[in-house]
C-alpha cells in the first residue's frame, strides 16, 4: 500500500488559459496585499508564482485541514520575504486563513506578518526571513524524514516517505549557511531535498552580477547536487523537472529562470519591485497588462477558488490513505508503531528518568558528565538524535555503538557536522520543526556566535533543540583568548526564551539533562566546562541537592542563622564561592551560597521564592568567569550593597589555575570582597 495512492490535482490537461488565470490570482492578490499594507515585496511573489502553482497543484502532498499531518510534503519559502506567495497559496487551497487576514498583511495581530511565522500561521512550515536559514532547514527535515524512514519502514508501510521542497532567492545561495547545508546535504545523498531556485538576477542593490557572477550550476554540482534549469513560466517543464528531481538519488536544485516582478508594465526586472509596493497606479496599470479586473481588491474568480479548492478533499484522501496505512503497520509491527506515534507526538518514552545516573563525590568536568549522561539516557530515549561540529570527542555528544549518518546508511544516530556551526544550528532547527526527533548540537561556546541566527529562530519558534556547549569560561586555558568566552554569557542571556543552564559538578548536569529535555517551550543550552570541578558530597557537606537547579536557582551552602552576605556563582565558580564560605565561616562572618544555574528558570519561579533564596538587603558578592554585565540584576548597583567579580577583558594563553589567579578569580579574592563590602557598611553604619 502506498501513501501515494491518491493523485495530485490533474492539471496536465487544464486549459492554458485556465492556468494563466490561477496563476495572475496569486500574483494580484499577493501585490494588493503588500498595497494595502504600503509595505512588503510583491516582485518575488508575481515572478515565481507560476513556478509555485504547478509545484502545489501537481507534487506538493499536504492537508489544509490538518496543516500537521506528520507524513505531509514540507514546503519552506526560504525566500521569507516574499511571504505573499504563501499566504496566497495558503488561503486559496484552503488552510485557516480567510481573505481578511490577506487584508491585513503586515498589520498588528494578523496571521500574515511580513515574514513567515511557524506557530504563528497555520501550514508554515518554519520561520524564514534571514536568508539561507530555510534552506539549512529545508536540509534538517530532510535528514530528520530520511532516519525516521530508515528506523520506521519495514517492506510494504513506507510510513514515513514525503519530501522537502523550497523555494530560495540568489540571497538565500550568497548567505554562508546554505553553502555549509548544502555541502552537507550533497555528501549525506539527500534525494528527497527539491529546492527550485528564483534565478530572477535582480537583488535589493540592483542585478546579481554587481556581486554574484559565480557559476551556480557547477558550485552545486560541485556540492554533490543535481542540477537544472528551466524556464520558470514553461509549467510542462517546471514538471519534467521535478520529476527528474524526484528520480535522483540526489539533492536536487532547478534554477527557474523568472522575472521579478512579473507582469507590472514599468517595474518588472528590476530593484524597484523587490521591497516596495507598487503604487495605486501601477497596481492598476498591471491589472490591465495581465486581463485583470481593476475591481473589487482582492478578487478571486469563483472557478479559481473551486479549482484550488480541491486540495482540501485531496487532503483527507491522503491522510485516509496513511490512516489505513498506519493502522495495518501497527497490526504487523505493534512495538515500532507505538515508538513511532510516540517520537512523532514529541513524547519522552515511561521510565526514561530512571537513566539518569548518579555520580559519585570526586572531580571531574561538567562535559564529561554531560557525555556520561547522554549515553546512559540514549537507549531509553531512541530518537534523541545529534552530533557535534567536529568537536565530538571535545564536547563529549558521541553516542556509543550507535552508529553516525551516512550517505548508504542512515540508521546511525550520531550526526558529523563536519566543521559547520552555522549549518548545524539551522539543520537542528529543521529537525525540530520536522518532529520524529529530539535534536541537540555541540560546539565550543565562543563558537556559539557562528549559530546565533539559528539560536534566535529557535526561541522564536519554540523548539525543542538542545545546545551542549563546551569550554565554557578562561578555564579552558591554554588555547588562548580567541578560544575563551567573555561575552558569551551575557549576550545569550539576552535572548528572549533561549535557556541556558550552567551546572556546578556533575550531578547538577545529568539534571540539567533533565531539564533540557522536558523543556518543549523553547531551546535549552548546557554551558559546560573543560576543566574538573568538585562533585560535591552534598550529604557529607550539608549542601542543597543537585535538584535544586530545577528551579534555576537555590540556596547551595548556608553557615549560621543569620547569613551577612550572599555569595552568588553558576558553572564552575559555585566551588569557588563555596571554599570562600567556608573561609569565612572560619574567621566568623556567617553567608550563604547561591547556586544561579539558570537565571531565565530562577526569574519563572514566584517572587516570593526568590526573595527567601536572594536575602533583600542583605550585600551581596557574584562572582563568574566572564563578562559582569546583567549580574546587576542579581546583586543590585549600589557599591555598598553589591560587587561582582568578573571577566571584563579578554582572557589568556596559560594553564588555567594561572588565568583564574592573574585574573582575581580565587577564594581568596572573595573573601577579601566580601570583608571590603562589609567594612563600608559598617563605616556609613558608624558615620554620624
Amino acid at each position: 500500500m502506498s501513501v501515494y495512492a491518491v493523485p495530485p490535482l490533474e492539471t496536465e490537461a487544464l486549459d492554458p488559459a485556465f492556468e494563466q488565470k490561477a496563476v495572475n490570482t496569486i500574483r494580484i492578490l499577493a501585490a494588493e496585499a503588500v498595497q494595502a499594507a504600503n509595505s512588503g515585496h510583491p516582485g518575488m511573489p508575481m515572478g515565481m508564482a507560476h513556478v509555485a502553482f504547478v509545484l502545489w497543484t501537481r507534487f506538493l502532498r499536504y492537508s489544509p485541514r490538518h496543516p500537521q499531518w506528520p507524513n505531509r510534503d514540507r514546503f519552506v519559502l526560504s525566500a521569507g520575504h516574499g511571504s505573499m506567495l504563501l499566504y496566497a497559496l495558503l488561503h486559496l487551497t484552503g488552510y485557516d486563513l480567510p481573505l481578511e487576514e490577506l487584508q491585513r498583511f503586515r498589520q498588528w495581530g494578523s496571521r500574515t506578518p511580513g515574514h513567515p511565522e511557524y506557530g504563528h500561521t497555520p501550514g508554515v512550515e518554519t520561520t524564514t526571513g534571514p536568508l539561507g536559514q530555510g534552506f539549512g532547514n529545508g536540509v534538517g527535515m530532510a535528514m530528520a524524514e530520511r532516519w525516521l524512514a530508515e528506523r520506521y519502514n519495514r517492506p510494504g508501510f513506507p510510513v514515513v516517505d514525503h519530501y522537502t521542497y523550497a523555494i530560495v532567492s540568489d540571497g538565500d545561495l550568497m548567505e554562508g549557511v546554505a553553502s555549509e547545508a548544502a555541502s552537507l546535504a550533497g555528501h549525506l545523498r539527500l534525494g528527497k531535498i527539491i529546492y527550485l531556485y528564483d534565478n530572477n538576477h535582480i537583488t535589493i542593490d540592483g542585478r546579481t552580477d554587481i556581486t554574484f557572477t559565480e557559476d551556480w550550476r557547477r558550485r552545486f554540482e560541485a556540492y554533490g547536487w543535481h542540477v537544472q534549469e528551466v524556464d520558470g513560466y514553461d509549467s510542462r517543464a517546471i514538471a519534467e523537472a521535478i520529476r527528474a528531481a524526484q528520480a535522483d538519488p540526489r539533492p536536487s536544485l532547478i534554477g527557474c529562470r523568472t522575472v521579478i516582478g512579473y507582469g507590472s508594465p514599468h517595474k518588472a526586472d528590476t530593484p524597484e519591485v523587490h521591497g516596495a509596493p507598487l503604487g495605486e497606479e501601477e497596481l492598476r496599470q498591471t491589472k490591465r497588462n495581465l486581463g485583470w479586473p481593476e475591481e473589487p481588491p482582492f478578487y478571486i474568480p469563483e472557478e479559481v477558488r473551486a479549482f484550488f479548492r480541491q486540495a482540501v478533499d485531496r487532503g483527507q484522501a491522503l491522510e485516509e490513505a496513511h490512516r489505513q496505512l498506519m493502522e495495518a503497520y501497527a497490526q504487523a509491527y505493534p512495538e515500532e508503531a507505538a515508538e513511532l506515534r510516540m517520537a512523532l507526538a514529541g513524547e519522552l518514552p515511561p521510565g526514561w528518568e530512571e537513566a539518569l545516573p548518579t555520580f559519585s563525590p570526586g572531580a571531574d568536568a561538567t562535559r564529561n558528565a554531560s557525555g556520561k549522561v547522554l549515553n546512559a539516557l540514549a537507549p531509553r530515549i531512541p530518537y534523541l538524535v545529534g552530533g557535534s561540529a567536529d568537536l565530538a570527542g571535545s564536547n563529549k555528544t558521541t553516542l556509543q555503538g550507535a552508529g553516525h549518518l551516512a550517505p548508504d546508511d542512515f540508521q546511525g544516530r550520531n550526526i558529523h557536522f563536519g566543521v559547520r556551526e552555522h549549518a548545524m544550528g539551522a539543520i537542528l532547527n529543521g529537525m525540530a520543526v520536522h518532529g520524529g526527533v529530539i535534536p541537540y548540537g555541540g560546539t565550543f561556546l565562543v563558537f556559539s556566535d557562528y549559530m546565533r541566527p539559528s539560536v534566535r529562530l529557535a526561541a522564536m519558534m519554540g523548539l525543542r533543540v538542545i545546545y551542549v556547549w563546551t569550554h565554557d569560561s578562561i578555564g579552558l586555558g591554554e588555547d588562548g583568548p580567541t578560544h575563551q568566552p567573555i561575552e558569551h554569557l551575557a549576550s545569550l542571556r539576552a535572548m528572549p526564551n533561549l535557556v541556558l543552564i550552567r551546572p556546578a559538578d556533575a550531578n547538577e548536569t545529568a539534571e540539567a539533562w533533565r531539564l533540557a529535555l522536558t523543556r518543549t517551550t523553547g531551546p535549552t543550552a548546557l554551558i559546560l566546562t573543560r576543566q574538573k570541578v568538585p562533585i560535591f558530597d552534598r550529604d557529607q557537606e550539608g549542601l542543597g541537592p543537585a535538584s535544586g537547579i530545577r528551579r534555576g536557582g537555590y540556596v547551595f551552602y548556608q553557615h549560621g542563622q543569620t547569613p551577612q552576605a550572599v555569595l552568588l556563582a553558576s558553572g564552575s565558580e559555585v566551588a569557588i564561592a563555596y571554599q570562600a564560605a567556608r573561609q569565612l565561616a572560619q574567621e566568623g562572618v556567617p553567608v550563604r551560597v547561591v547556586n544561579l544555574a539558570s537565571w531565565e528558570i530562577f526569574q519563572e519561579q514566584d517572587p516570593t521564592y526568590r526573595q527567601e533564596v536572594l536575602l533583600p538587603g542583605v550585600p551581596k558578592v557574584a562572582v563568574e568567569a566572564a563578562a559582569s554585565l546583567g549580574w546587576e540584576r542579581w546583586v543590585g548597583s549600589d557599591p555598598t550593597q553589591g560587587a561582582i567579580l568578573g571577566v571584563d577583558r579578554f582572557g589568556a594563553s596559560a594553564p588555567y589555575p594561572r588565568i583564574y589567579r592573574e585574573l582575581g578569580l580565587t577564594p581568596e579574592q572573595v573573601v577579601a570582597r566580601v570583608k571590603g563590602l562589609l567594612d563600608l557598611r559598617s563605616a556609613q553604619v558608624e558615620a554620624p
